[in-house]
């Protein structure tokens, strides 16, 4: 299955980007989790077909409301992990 690991710098903490890219990435039926890293930034890892993929990224890009999103990069691999949904990580 296509994988993207997503890490996103800007104003993405404390503005609902977690709660956002969970959503977005519900509503795409992709697997995997999003979360905060202590230097500000959000990363997260999808797993699905890689147009809702790249959907999932298009929508990272503009973020919600509050946030201000400076850059999204993506690594693209595949993986072998399962995922039963798309999860938010509180590590």
């Amino acid at each position: 299955m296509q994988s993207a690991h997503i890490t996103v710098t800007g104003f993405v903490q404390g503005v609902g980007y977690r709660k956002f890219v969970r959503h977005e990435a519900r509503s795409l039926h992709i697997v995997g989790w999003v979360r905060n890293l202590a230097d500000g930034t959000v990363e997260a890892l999808a797993v699905g077909e890689k147009e809702h993929l790249e959907t999932l990224i298009e929508a990272c890009k503009k973020g919600p409301f509050l946030s201000q999103v400076d850059n999204v990069h993506v690594e693209w691999d595949e993986t072998e992990e399962k995922f039963e949904e798309f999860g938010i990580r509180h590590e």
